[in-house]
């Protein structure tokens, strides 16, 4: 099986596995709930429950309700998506660098957000996702064409060149357009850092759906992924169509990663780290890989957020710099370990 050289202590039989799974579901709910109830406006679990039955305009039940829930609910699904288009990422490139970004789902996110900001600045906040989801899946298109999609032979390594020059040209371009329009390069600033906080609940429902789609479709392929993770060759010897089911990966990896950029931009090291984690408990099994990516990611993402809100207190920081510090660390130490092999 596909493996990257990490401390393993992988549970071996099932019955461990689902009992540490519905351990971390236990603290996946406890991290939701302290999304829900701790910040600067002091909220208890009376009046999260009162929000619910016996809403009123108090400021608690306004920010329960307004704010703190669909940051939360965000933070689950995006924690979940990017977690698991990581794990695609890496299973496709055999890298254990690879991340979501890899593909330049963040920099044509990124351009096509700022761009439509900038020059068509009457769009609503509905179309301003649309336009970054859309830029996320022309940049993917971009590199899987670069990389031999076309003509049905795609190369890992080609994979990954294309989706560093991709993401290098969309990046340039977004940076033009920010040098050239200061005002919009402050609007947009929190949501290139990446952002949980005063996003809609809107914005999350319509992409619910898409998001929940992909986790189904990835379990649908457990079977063929772990085929695909001995090798390409093995893995065709025994019957595969491995470039149908690396086409497959791209396109899921666009829907869960672009859904998650386009909803909260590009929050950093998510799809990076979690995986590594997966493996080092369940191994490379993805009938058990996918969902404890999913928790897993949720809870990364749910306590970052927690965090970003006493870091600097009374004020907050965006969750993808608070992703950002806690992943850097990891982040040297797998480049560390994948330069020593």
């Amino acid at each position: 099986m596909f493996n990257i050289k990490t401390p393993k202590l992988i549970l071996e039989s099932n019955k461990s596995k689902l009992l540490l799974l519905i351990g971390l579901l236990f603290l996946l709910i406890a991290f939701f709930f302290a999304s829900l109830l701790l910040g600067y406006i002091k909220t208890d679990f009376y009046d999260l429950v009162n929000t619910y039955t016996n809403y009123t305009d108090s400021i608690e039940n306004i920010v329960i309700k307004n704010s703190r829930m669909p940051r939360a609910l965000i933070a689950l699904f995006i924690g979940a998506s990017l977690s698991v288009s990581g794990l695609l990422m890496q299973t496709l490139t055999k890298n254990p660098m690879a991340s979501p970004g890899l593909l330049g789902v963040n920099s044509g996110a990124a351009f096509f957000m700022v761009f439509a900001y900038s020059f068509m600045p009457n769009l609503t906040h509905n179309y301003l996702m649309i336009s970054s989801f859309v830029g996320a899946a022309l940049a993917v298109l971009f590199v899987y064409a670069l990389a031999g999609g076309i003509k049905g032979t795609i190369q890992t390594f080609d994979l990954t060149l294309a989706g560093a020059a991709i993401s290098a040209i969309f990046l340039s371009f977004t940076q033009m357009v920010l040098y050239k329009d200061q005002k919009t390069m402050e609007e947009i600033l929190f949501w290139l850092t990446g952002s949980v906080e005063g996003r809609s609940m809107d914005s999350l429902v319509k992409l619910i759906p898409i998001m929940l789609i992909g986790w189904i479709i990835c379990f649908l392929l457990a079977k063929r992924l772990n085929l695909f993770s001995l090798g390409e060759e093995i893995a065709k010897g025994l019957g595969l169509n491995t470039e149908l089911l690396k086409l497959q990966i791209i396109l899921l990896v666009v829907v869960l990663a672009g859904a998650s950029v386009a909803v909260a931009g590009p929050i950093a090291l998510v799809g990076l780290i979690i995986p590594h984690f997966t493996r080092f408990l369940v191994g490379a099994e993805f009938k058990w890989a996918i969902p404890y990516s999913i928790v897993l990611g949720a809870i990364f993402l749910l306590s970052a957020d927690v965090a970003s809100r006493f870091i600097i207190y009374p004020k907050e920081i965006p969750v993808g710099a608070v992703t950002a510090i806690l992943g850097t660390p990891f982040f040297i130490y797998i480049a560390r370990k994948a330069e020593n092999k």
